[in-house]
């Protein structure tokens, strides 16, 4: 029984400090909607830094990955397939990104996308 316990009590002790590291999306979007930034400003954000761009989906790359312009450069985005159906957008449409940034040790910063909307001009 004092094993369970400890295993039971190391379990729950995990998942809270993933929990605790981990943004939920809507914590996520609220820092978001506070930090508006150009692309030209993402390669200087701290990784899971949480920022809203605008700007023009360029073109679909391959599988999740969309490239993304404001005018300033441009940056690849990771949009799940679930959110970029459910969103209407196609590649050309202007839209407002909400999600982090994601730094990589071998390969360029993108943005791990958690919210998009479709602007009307």
């Amino acid at each position: 029984m004092n094993k369970r316990l400890k295993a039971v009590i190391g379990v729950s002790l995990m998942l809270c400090a993933a929990g605790a590291w981990a943004k939920d999306d809507r914590a996520l979007l609220q820092e978001a909607a506070k930090n508006h930034v150009q692309v030209s400003a993402v390669k200087q954000l701290k990784d899971e830094t949480a920022v809203t761009l605008t700007g023009t989906l360029v073109k679909h790359l391959n599988q999740d990955h969309y490239e993304f312009s404001d005018g300033t450069g441009l940056i690849l985005l990771d949009i799940d397939d679930d959110d970029w159906k459910a969103s209407g957008v196609q590649a050309g449409d202007k839209v407002r990104v909400a999600g982090e940034v994601d730094t990589h040790r071998y390969k360029p910063t993108d943005i791990e996308v958690v919210k998009i909307e479709k602007l009307t001009e």
